[in-house]
């Protein structure tokens, strides 16, 4: 038989199961004590983790008005180009004007030397639009094309249909781009 034990004496056992059965834990009042050296770990790992997102912030914010400025200045150069896109052209023409106002500041010219003095005036206009990418198209007995030809008429004449046979007013193209086309009047086949 069991014997009867004191209060005293059981107080550090607990009360065991029958065999096969098991007794859940009894909570306990008593909570394990933090641990003390996590907690200056964490406060410390946190503190770092915040001053490298402010530094990543810090960069992100830089990065961004960089390319800000970069754009900024993208944008005032295209305009710039825009601006002063001619200013080559433009300093290239002035000879050609100051050479057509010396012409007529002579009072008395002959027909030969304002002849002589277009001719120069000319070849110097003639030399600016090479510079700036300007070349002229005449196109006298080609073959008509609408891509750089405007059609005023038509006649029958001898020959390919289709052939430039009069050029009314030459044709301009800026570096391979028709800025003015040739007027011109074409051939057609006799009897059409």
């Amino acid at each position: 038989m069991q014997e009867n034990k004191q209060p005293s004496e059981i107080q550090g056992e607990l009360p065991q199961p029958p065999d096969g059965e098991s007794v859940p834990p009894q909570p306990t009042n008593e909570q394990a004590p933090p641990d003390t050296d996590t907690m200056p770990r964490i406060e410390e790992t946190l503190r770092q983790l915040e001053l490298k997102a402010a530094e990543h912030h810090d960069a992100w914010l830089r990065a961004r008005a960089e390319t800000e400025n970069v754009r900024r200045r993208a944008q005032e150069d295209i305009a710039k180009a825009s601006k002063f896109a001619a200013e080559k052209f433009a300093a290239a023409m002035l000879p050609v004007k100051d050479s057509l106002e010396a012409a007529l500041t002579i009072e008395k010219q002959t027909l030969e030397s304002l002849r002589e003095g277009v001719e120069l005036t000319l070849k110097q206009l003639n030399a600016a639009f090479q510079n700036g990418g300007l070349t002229e198209e005449d196109p006298a007995g080609q073959k008509f094309d609408p891509n750089k030809h405007q059609a005023i008429s038509a006649i029958e004449a001898e020959g390919e249909p289709n052939t430039v046979l009069n050029v009314l007013q030459k044709g301009y193209l800026l570096h391979g781009r028709v800025i003015r086309p040739a007027m011109v009047m074409v051939s057609k086949a006799k009897g059409t």
